[in-house]
């Protein structure tokens, strides 16, 4: 997949009203509940996935993909690879289209296997990046990171 269409993927994943984030902590100063708090506040209808809780920051939690009502068409995992596997699968079944593995650093939630398995199933994967980056006026360390990502040729076109 080349530059170009991770952008459009981007572009139409954050296009998306109602998303699902699948992964996120139940501590309140994990990255995972900042990230859900910013979709939320910029107006997403993010639903927060977790089976361990039942509600994080007030909206309700669930346990599977496939239980989340009314059902999403995008879904944002913040998931560890092994996990992620799993959860693609979770996605496939419930006809979600879009799946976005968070990366920041490391490999994040990707896995190469996961990735393959959306292509064969025709969902829209997004392998790697943080939404932080592309979400519009985003805070200046984020813009930064996306700028030091351009002079370094890493960042999608």
């Amino acid at each position: 997949m080349n530059h170009m269409q991770t952008m459009e993927r981007i572009r139409e994943f954050l296009g998306q009203h109602r998303l699902a984030i699948v992964g996120v902590s139940q501590q309140p100063k994990d990255f995972s509940r900042a990230l859900f708090r910013e979709f939320r506040e910029r107006g997403y209808d993010a639903v927060p996935v977790n089976p361990a809780a039942r509600e994080i920051d007030g909206q309700p939690c669930f346990a599977h993909v496939q239980e989340i009502q009314p059902p999403v068409t995008a879904v944002l995992l913040m998931t560890s690879p092994s996990v992620t596997e799993s959860v693609v699968r979770d996605c496939a079944e419930a006809g979600i289209p879009r799946v976005w593995m968070y990366r920041a650093g490391g490999a994040g939630a990707v896995s190469a296997e996961a990735v393959e398995f959306c292509e064969s199933k025709g969902m829209s994967v997004i392998p790697g990046e943080c939404p932080f980056m592309f979400l519009p006026e985003g805070a200046w360390f984020h813009r930064f990171h996306g700028w030091v990502k351009k002079i370094t040729g890493s960042y999608p076109k």
